[in-house]
Formats: structure tokens, sequence, C-alpha cells
């Protein structure tokens, strides 16, 4: 059966074009039932008994959720108990438009085998199909849409004979106006809430319910706290007339009444826009695209040095809370008053889009018995506490947990949610794991069996087909350098002379874009999670091990294939020739940095493989000489290493990582090649490569570096990447040899993020910290992402593979490089969460240490103290709020802190002693407390005797 469906549609030129749309109707959709006897169905998904348990429906039925219950009580339907659902079509579609997040989820319940979610093309049946009646709104003519489905089925299984036992259909929905309609037309019919809590042996699944309008009104005060968001049409009218913008909220880490909106202007120009006090931030929430209004330039002010954070007892809104927000404010005045630079100041009018998501932390139990009102801390220390409702409070006392913001009223001081699922007790080590992964938006579920189809059959082998198509290179002395215990190598080295007396050099890279090909779901699936990710003892893989570990990883004696970058080179580093090429290689070694070191060091030694790393890193150090040279920076930052109980894997050992020669020695030649590669393949394909670049950082992010240097008296120059390099050779202070690795740490600090991004879309290519006019990722494709795409043009480029629509899509390639950039910068988060957690764990049985250290920032209520041995910062405050405690001179241009009769400066060396402060449970911290020099209320005496610790045993 066929509808159609004709309109007119002016075109861009004037003219008129006839649509015709054709929408075809069936006859043979099945139910899905296995008490079906009338649909002649291969196969079914709703089962004949359900089991489910309800004092409202006491017989066996299925159910049928309307769109607003699948957008805000998706939670409760992720739940095991809730199985036997039929999803309409037209939900579906409507979940589709309004949320990608829900509806990924609920693509997944219904792919979910022990769920039993049937999805019924209603749009498509001929019994089913509607049309849109004059006058009709679409979103009523959907809700008739699912109430004709609905009695569609409850006929179908009443005709069906093998249903004796009654199956019916149970609609769930929300809208009284939708749910009265359907009692009219006979329907089983309840409100999503009310069915929950019918379920006898489930009453835990009522804390999963997002809150109605009606539940958020019962619990506010009528106090009103926060001014009204403005509707979507008045913001939208403000934007365009100029007197609102639009920006990304960004909460403070530091202190909860501030924020900063970052409003993106023309081209690549963000300003910042700093928010103050609770009225002005106006329930946004961190990372909320918001609207907001200017203040008037003598209302402006300066962001603040002080840290407040939002740890009160868990109370309700009162006179006394009230209250405790005047002290707060005026502290805040005080502090902001003394401070002269300020910015542009605003207030949060609306909010244009709302970034909720699941948020980890724990519950604070309220201290009223009996009380089912409590409220939750999360994790991220942007985010406001949020009050919920559950009767498991003692259950949950003590675990991380996982909860969703409902809404934010007016009347409300915190936002209200519901729980989600408990993630484990707090301070085991896999639940933090867990968190970390969470909290970083870090894809950690284990890879379907979409995606695993797409892998090789083992055994796998290199067949004739391969050889033919690539250049055999097993002959080489190729060898690999790496870190200990890599497993997923991805790059291998070769140097041998050549008969005209030049020397040949080669990169060879893990040949993965052959195994993972376009648009399947390994390749979808890599796409998305963009980066491996490495935490301490544990590491989340890109794409599966069988490819990262074996058949990618270029493990010693065995053929692989490969992606070959081959110079021809003089002694002097001088490129002669460039070759790109697809190989098969088999690695003679696979070393670790110390091995290839002892090797390189050993004179006696005088084999292929010597050889081969001796006349690498000789080529090295010239090249790293030249690129030093052209203005590169040599920053530092101190990376730790932490040494695991074999059978523990608790820390045991914590050492600052130690680079050799043969780091640098890999480093450039993967440098070399990574630039090789981007000119190739920009100047083939110059609006679609995908480049990597390092944005020049603006003058402002050197004020504290130079402040340093000045409070030492060394000169710094920050106009060019070289003049910086040179500067930062040459900064030296007699009798402080740490200063300059200090100094390096603190530029370091200064810089840019590096991003990826298309070149069709972007004019500036350069690399401010690699000096260099144009930089790509290629040497690492089986952790990376990016390097997967920079392979298929490099293919493409030189003949060795075909291309692919979305490859040469330059918007495409601009929308996958905003997902690289945003994975790679959670990798990175996630990956300091671990060495911060996995450092707690390590002090945890320490007791307390003394160790030496120096000041790194100077701020208005404390130092921040580095201590080399461990890589580690921690706060030494000095509590302004005690009335035993110090006074505080703080002088921004130093800048300084004058406590009592000593001040503070940048790079001053102070002991301390270092502990974990695990007070409390969520936040624990490394604490330290001054111990030299020694000032009066503040610095602790050190104890007579060290402090027992175990003596850590040798790494195994």
């Amino acid at each position: 059966m066929l509808k159609s469906k004709t309109f007119v549609k002016k075109t861009r030129s004037g003219g008129v074009m006839k649509i015709v749309r054709e929408h075809y109707l069936r006859d043979d959709i099945w139910c899905g039932s296995e008490a079906c006897t009338e649909c002649k169905q291969e196969s079914t998904v709703l089962q004949k008994d359900t089991c489910i348990e309800s004092s409202l429906c006491s017989y066996p039925h299925y159910l049928i959720p309307d769109t607003n219950v699948v957008l805000h009580q998706i939670d409760v339907l992720e739940d095991p108990v809730i199985r036997n659902v039929i999803v309409l079509q037209t939900v579906l579609q409507e979940v589709r438009h309004r949320s990608a997040p829900i509806y990924k989820r609920l693509k997944d319940m219904i792919h979910e085998k022990e769920k039993h979610f049937y999805t019924f093309t209603n749009e498509h049946h001929r019994d089913t199909f509607i049309e849109r009646e004059p006058g009709e709104s679409a979103n009523d003519r959907n809700d008739r849409a699912i109430r004709m489905a609905a009695k569609w089925y409850s006929q179908h299984l009443k005709t069906s004979e093998s249903n004796p036992d009654g199956l019916k259909v149970v609609l769930l929905t929300n809208d009284q106006g939708n749910k009265q309609k359907a009692e009219e037309s006979g329907l089983l019919v309840h409100k999503c809430e009310e069915y929950i809590k019918s379920l006898i042996a489930n009453p835990e699944l009522v804390d999963r319910l997002a809150l109605s309008s009606d539940d958020k009104n019962e619990i506010t005060s009528n106090k009103v706290l926060f001014p009204e968001h403005l509707p979507l049409s008045k913001i939208q009218a403000g934007i365009k007339s100029g007197s609102f913008l639009q920006g990304t909220f960004r909460a403070s880490r530091d202190n909860y009444l501030e924020a900063t909106v970052f409003v993106q202007g023309e081209g690549e120009d963000t300003t910042e826009v700093l928010i103050q006090g609770l009225q002005n931030l106006n329930r946004a929430v961190h990372q909320d695209v918001v609207a907001l209004q200017l203040l008037p330039q003598n209302q402006w002010v300066a962001p603040s040095s002080v840290v407040l954070q939002d740890e009160g007892a868990a109370k309700d809104d009162n006179v006394e809370e009230e209250e405790e927000e005047k002290v707060v404010r005026w502290t805040l005045t005080a502090v902001l008053q003394k401070t002269p630079a300020r910015k542009p100041t605003g207030k949060i009018v609306g909010i244009i889009k709302r970034n909720w998501r699941p948020f980890c932390g724990m519950l604070n139990v309220s201290q009223i018995k009996e009380s089912t009102r409590h409220l939750f801390t999360p994790a991220d220390r942007r985010i406001p506490r949020i009050r919920i409702e559950t009767r498991q409070a003692s259950t949950l006392a003590g675990q991380r947990i996982m909860v969703a913001i409902d809404g934010w009223p007016k009347d409300s001081r915190y936002p209200n949610g519901h729980f989600v699922r408990s993630l484990g007790s707090a301070g085991e080590k896999e639940t933090e794991q867990e968190v970390l992964l969470l909290e970083h938006d870090v894809p950690h579920q284990a890879f379907s069996q979409a995606v695993l189809s797409f892998l090789p059959k083992m055994p796998w082998a290199i067949t004739p087909e391969d050889m033919v198509k690539r250049q055999d290179l097993r002959q080489l002395t190729v060898c690999s350098v790496d870190p200990p215990g890599c497993t997923d190598i991805d790059d291998a080295l070769h140097c041998r002379e050549l008969e005209n007396g030049n020397l040949e050099v080669g990169v060879h890279i893990a040949d993965v874009s052959h195994f993972i090909r376009p648009g399947n779901a390994l390749d979808k699936e890599a796409a998305n999670r963009g980066t491996t990710v490495y935490l301490c003892g544990k590491r989340i893989d890109m794409v599966p091990e069988l490819l990262s570990s074996n058949l990618c990883s270029l493990r010693s004696n065995v053929d692989r294939l490969a992606f070959s970058c081959i110079w021809e080179m003089n002694h002097e580093a001088e490129i002669l020739k460039t070759q790109f090429t697809k190989s098969v290689i088999n690695s003679k070694s696979s070393m670790t940095y110390a091995e290839a070191q002892m090797r390189i060091d050993d004179t006696t030694k005088n084999d292929d493989i010597t050889k081969s790393l001796r006349g690498l890193n000789k080529l090295a150090k010239i090249l790293k000489r030249q690129r030093i040279q052209k203005g590169a920076l040599t920053l530092s930052s101190l990376e730790v290493r932490f040494h695991m109980d074999s059978e523990t894997h608790d820390p045991i050992d914590l050492q600052t990582k130690e680079l050799m020669e043969t780091n640098s020695m890999v480093e450039e030649f993967m440098l070399l090649a990574n630039i090789s590669v981007a000119q190739k393949i920009y100047d083939e394909f110059s609006e679609c490569a995908l480049l990597r670049k390092h944005p020049a950082p603006p003058p402002s992010n050197y004020d504290i570096l130079l402040k340093a240097a000045k409070s030492k008296e060394v000169e710094i120059h920050t106009d060019s990447a070289k003049a910086l390099a040179d500067s930062l050779d040459v900064a030296r202070v007699d009798g402080f040899p740490y200063f300059n690795t200090l100094l390096r740490i603190l530029a370091t600090r200064c810089m840019m993020q590096a991003v990826y991004f298309c070149s069709g879309m972007d004019s500036d290519f350069h690399h401010y910290g690699l000096a260099s006019p144009i930089y790509t990722h290629f040497t690492s494709p089986i952790r990376r992402y990016a390097d997967i795409i920079v392979h298929r043009l490099l293919a493409v480029a030189i003949g060795a593979d075909g291309t692919y629509p979305d490859l040469m899509d330059k918007h495409k390639q601009s929308a996958l490089c905003n997902n690289l950039n945003y994975r790679h910068k959670m990798a990175q988060y996630a990956q300091r969460a671990s060495v911060a957690f996995h450092t707690q764990l390590f002090f945890k049985s320490r007791g307390i240490l003394n160790e030496e250290g120096f000041v790194l920032f100077v701020r208005k209520n404390a130092i921040i103290v580095l201590i080399p041995k461990f890589g580690l910062e921690g706060t030494v405050f000095f509590d302004p709020k005690d009335k035993t405690a110090p006074s505080l001179v703080f002088d921004e241009e130093g800048p300084t802190l004058k406590v009592e009769e000593h001040t503070f400066h940048i790079f001053d060396k102070v002991k301390v002693t270092i502990s974990l402060d695990d007070s409390n449970i969520q936040h624990q911290k490394i604490r330290m407390a001054l111990t030299d020099p020694v000032i009066p209320g503040v610095s602790v005496p050190v104890p007579d005797t060290e402090p027992q610790t175990k003596k850590p045993r040798l790494d195994r």
C-alpha cells in the first residue's frame, strides 16, 4: 500500500521544485511476541511468560513507553528488572531528534537480548499508520500514533489462540492529557512513577525515577533564590540584538561562587567573561551553553585567588544558609577590592543547552532520622551538590554512586536529581578507577561483538596478495626501542650505510589501517575512542588487544605489515631523498631505552643492531641541534614512575622518570617522520589533510614566567619561540643548579594545548613548540586514531589504497578533529588523576615524610610547593579565617607572600612534611606542612625520629 505526500519548495535560485514523498505501508510487520500465532514470524523478542510483579498490573503484560518516559526515565528502563518493552518507531524517531545520547542508550538496550526490547515499525504498518489531521500539532499527532499502536497490540494479542493467560499491553505516559485520551479509548495506561512504585519485588527502582514537576514542587521552598531564566525566544532575540552573549559555562574548581563563560567571537577569538556570586551564576552547571548579560564596567571585578569550597552541612534552604552566603560574599568582596586587574563580568540570564550527565560522587546522609531526602556531593568540585530522594541511604553511605540531575528550580539552593547506580566502596582501587574513567568520559566498556566481528580470523598470516603490493624489507636490521613492559609497539627503526657512502634511515610504523577499514563497526569504535588511555598499571585500548598487542605490534622475530618512511641522508643529517611505501618487516630486536643505551655505550659490541643504533643516535643528535637552532623549545615536566607490588598491584616505590639519549634518539626520528608525512599529505590534499598545530601563547601567559625570572635577576625573552629557547638556555643562577629546570617547568605551564585540525578549515599551521611550519601524527596508529586517518591519506597519495567520501570531506574531518582533541584532553586528565590516586596510595602507608622542595607559585593565602624527588605538587595554606593564624601580605607584582616576618618568592627552597589527609574519603589529598623556614603558628616541628616506612621491594 502506498501513501504519497506532494508539496512545493522554493529553490535558492528562486525557482519552484515539486517534491513527492512516498510512504509505503505493509501488512506483514511482525508483532514480535512469543504468544502470537497470527504473525508468520521467524523469530520473536517479547517473551510469552513475563515475570514482573506489579500491584497495579497483576496480569502478564508488555510495556509501551511514550517519548517523554524514554527521555526522562531512561535510567529506570536500563534496569535489568524492566524487560519485554515495545519501542514504537514513533518514539524512536522522536528520541533520536531530541537527544543523541539517550537514543544511543535506547539502541543499546534494543540490541541487548536479555532485555527483550522490541522495535515495532508502527509508522509503516497498515493498521497503525495515521495521517496528521488539519490543525493538529506534530506532538499531538505522535501521541495519537502511540495510542493507536497500543490499541492495535491489545486487540492483536487478544485474538491470539496461544494467549489464554490474557497477556496485555500497558501504556506508560506522564502526560495527563495523553493518559486521559488513552483511558477514553479503553487502553490500560499508567503514569511511569505509579507503575514503578507498584513493582512488588523491586522497591529500590523508585530511587532511579527522575523527579516529575509535582515532586519538584514538593521539595522546594516558597522563597525565590534565583532570578527566572528567560525563555528561548527572548534569549535568541537578545543575542541577535547584541544585548546578550552566548558561551560555554566553566565553573571554577577552587571557588564555587565563581565561573568563567567562554564566548566565541569571529574566527578563533574567544572572550572570557567572569561570573561571581550565586545570583549571577543563576543555576548554570559546568559545561552548559548559557546566555549572559554583561554588567556595567563599574561592576566588573577580578578573579579571586581565594579557595572557597561548598562543604557546609547538608541542610534545606533556610535563613541560616542565607547568613552563610552573606559571610562568603563579604569575604569574597574584601579580597577582590585589593585586586587591580578587573575583567569583563556578567550574569547568567538563561540556559540555551544543558550538558548534564550522570555524575559520580558520594551521599551526605541527612542528620534527620528517617529522612529520605539527602544531599549528594559530586567528585568533580565544579558540579554543585544535588538533592536526591532515596530509601537506601544507610546502604549507600560510604559508597561511590552515580546521580543524574532532573532540574534546578529557582526556589531551590541545589538542583534536584535521582540515584542511578552504585559503583562500589569508596577508596577501593577498582571503584576509584571506574570513577576516574567515568568522570573523564573515557569509553572503557568491553568491545562489542559487532566490533570484534571485523577482526581477522586466527591463525592469521601475510598472504601472497599482500606481498605483491608491498616492499619486502625483512632483510633489514630493523629494531624497536620502547619503555619497559610495552606490548603495543607502534614503531621500529633501521640505519645502514649505502654503497655511495650515504646513510639510509627508515621509520617503520604498524600498518593498522590495513586491518581497520573505513566505516565498519571497528573503525567507528576507534574513531569514537580516539586514543588509548594509559593509567597506572592499566591500559584502555583504542583497538582490540588482538591488534594492539599482537597483529599490529611490531614484535621481534615475526613478520609484520608496516608503513615505512625511508630517507637517504648524508652524514650531516641532510635529507637527500624521501620514500613512502607499504612494507613487510621483521624486527630483529625489541629493546627498552635502557637496553638500547647499554648497547650504544658498550664498546665491545659491534653487531649489526648496535651499529644501526649508533648510526641513528649520531644522526639524532645532529637533528636535535638543528631543531633547537631553528627555535624548537626544550621544556621540562616531571613524570613519575610507580613500581608495583606483583601481587597486590599497589605502588611500593615512586620515582621520577629518567630520560636517556635513546629517548631523544627515537623522538627525533618520530618527529622527522611526522613532518615529512605532513608535507606529503598537504601537497596532495591541501583541503582535507589532518594536521596538528601548536598555537603561540598570548603574551599574558608568560607573566608568571617573567616575574619568576625577574625575581632571580634573570632576563627571559618571549618575542618568539627561538628567543624563549635561547634565553632559557643561558638562564643560570650561581649556587642554584635546579633553577633552569624549574624555569623550564614553569615555561611548560605557559604553553597552549596542541590540537588537530583540517587544513581546509584553518590558515595557521605552525607548531610553536617544535618550530615547524607543518606537523601531523603518523607514528602511533595503534594508540591514536588521528594517525590512522593520516595513514589513509598517505596511502591514497602514493597510490597504495583507495579513497572514500568522508576522507575528502573537510567538514567531516574538522568534526572528527574536534572529537579527537576532546578525547586526547580527557585522556591526559584521566592519566593525571590516576597518578594522583596512586600517589595517595603510596603515601598512605608511609606515615609522615620530610622532604625538600621549591615554591612554584605564590597565592594570596598559600604557596604551591614542588617536590622534585616525587614529581609532586602540594599546597601549604595559611588560613586567614583562623584567629591564631599569622598576618598575610600578598604582593601581586612579585608575586610574594609575606607571612609574619618571612617573605616567600617563587623558586624559594623550603622543607615540608608530606602526609595523606584522608579525613574526606571522597577528596583525599596530599597535605604539606612547612618545617623550614620556621614561622610561629604555621611551621610543624620535625619528628625526632624518621617515620617507619616499608622498605620497597625490588620491582619484579
